[in-house]
């Protein structure tokens, strides 16, 4: 069995794709149009710093965003989202494969939509197509980016790709992963992606009010030492995921909870047995703490019944039927009205939006109420 070796020429055309893919929905903006008007120069240094081993990471931009609730992001410079792109296409696949079916975020075809269906299925078999009671244990980590330990998460992704690396790509296919991706060079940009202080020489945008009622484990600069993972950077989604894949596999292997979903930090257990929520919220708790370090906001553990509804992914999901919840109808009654004064793409491209999250559901005289009272002329284009 010969192991994969990456030529140059295939890592520039590797970052090629990567960047037709850290472009997308980035075509206007002032550092894509820079690095595009010397585009060939700009993949070419880039390959030559990767394949050399040289690639060091520029510094990170910082602010804060309001929308959909307040929070902290860490803005990669384009050349680095390249390379995280790149990274992704080399690894995603490879990943994914360890995952249960019910890690939801950052996975083709397992989006918002998936999340709410699936739920909605476990609570279907849990109470026999609601013949009999329910409950719903819904557990969220505090400050999950901001205590993702970096050098666990490093040892955690090293041993996946050293054991996957044998594995068949398909079962339909002869070849195995070492065979099709260079390993070795996957491992050095692992390092030099997870190992990143995002906090190093960053550049931050705004004034210090502007971080004045974060709270304090939402914000990177109050991340314990060696901790953090930069919000909004394609490959912390993949991170996160592979670090809390430890937690999914715990649940499902250890206490054999049949009906457990998670998305990114935000995680539920539906069972028809109370008492035994309770002993799983307890077990969950204490392995968070002593394999990853991670705790969960004590007041954000709830067992709901299903008759009351469960909220998720900005859904209400309640016997027989789903609504869109009430953080999920502000946002849209609070963002409706600022669109009047947008191009017409941008109305296009939003109401498109509103439209497919309203659609899962039974929102349709909601759908019409919100928009008819905020944009009458425009709302027959886009009903749907």
């Amino acid at each position: 069995m010969k192991k994969y070796k990456l030529t140059k020429e295939q890592l520039l055309a590797d970052l090629y794709q990567a960047y037709y893919a850290a472009r997308k929905h980035k075509r206007n903006k002032p550092y894509q149009l820079r690095f595009e008007a010397n585009l060939d120069n700009n993949i070419q240094n880039l390959c030559d710093e990767l394949y050399n081993r040289t690639y060091k990471a520029r510094p990170s931009t910082c602010f804060i965003i309001n929308d959909p609730k307040k929070r902290e992001v860490f803005a990669a410079d384009f050349r680095d989202r390249i390379v995280h792109h790149l990274y992704y296409n080399y690894t995603h696949e490879i990943y994914e494969r360890t995952f249960i079916c019910d890690t939801y975020s950052c996975i083709k075809g397992r989006g918002t939509h998936y999340g709410i269906n699936r739920l909605q299925q476990h609570i279907r078999k849990e109470s026999q197509n609601y013949k009999i009671p329910c409950y719903a244990l819904k557990m969220d980590i505090r400050g999950y980016f901001m205590h993702i330990d970096r050098d666990k998460l490093l040892q955690i992704c090293l041993q996946t790709l050293k054991k996957m690396s044998m594995h068949k790509v398909s079962k339909h296919t002869n070849p195995k992963w070492i065979e099709v991706v260079d390993f070795e060079f996957v491992e050095y940009l692992t390092k030099e992606i997870v190992l990143l202080n995002p906090l190093e020489n960053c550049r931050i945008e705004g004034s210090p009010s502007d971080w004045a009622d974060l709270p304090h484990d939402k914000s990177l600069f109050n991340s314990p030492k060696g901790c953090g993972l930069p919000i909004g950077n394609l490959t912390s989604q993949l991170f996160s995921n592979i670090y809390l894949n430890i937690l999914d596999q715990y649940v499902k292997r250890e206490l054999k909870a049949k009906h457990y979903g998670r998305y990114v930090d935000d995680f539920y257990i539906v069972s028809s047995d109370k008492i035994k929520l309770h002993e799983y919220a307890s077990k969950i708790k204490t392995m968070l703490l002593q394999e990853l370090n991670l705790l969960f906001h004590e007041g954000k553990m709830l067992i709901i019944s299903i008759k009351q509804g469960v909220e998720f992914l900005g859904a209400f999901i309640k016997p027989y039927r789903i609504y869109a919840s009430r953080q999920t109808i502000n946002r849209m009654r609070k963002k409706l009205p600022l669109l009047r004064n947008k191009p017409l793409t941008k109305i296009v491209s939003s109401l498109n939006s509103y439209c497919g999250v309203l659609s899962h559901g039974r929102n349709y005289k909601l759908q019409q109420r919100l928009f008819l009272m905020n944009l009458t002329d425009l709302y027959s284009m886009f009903k749907t």
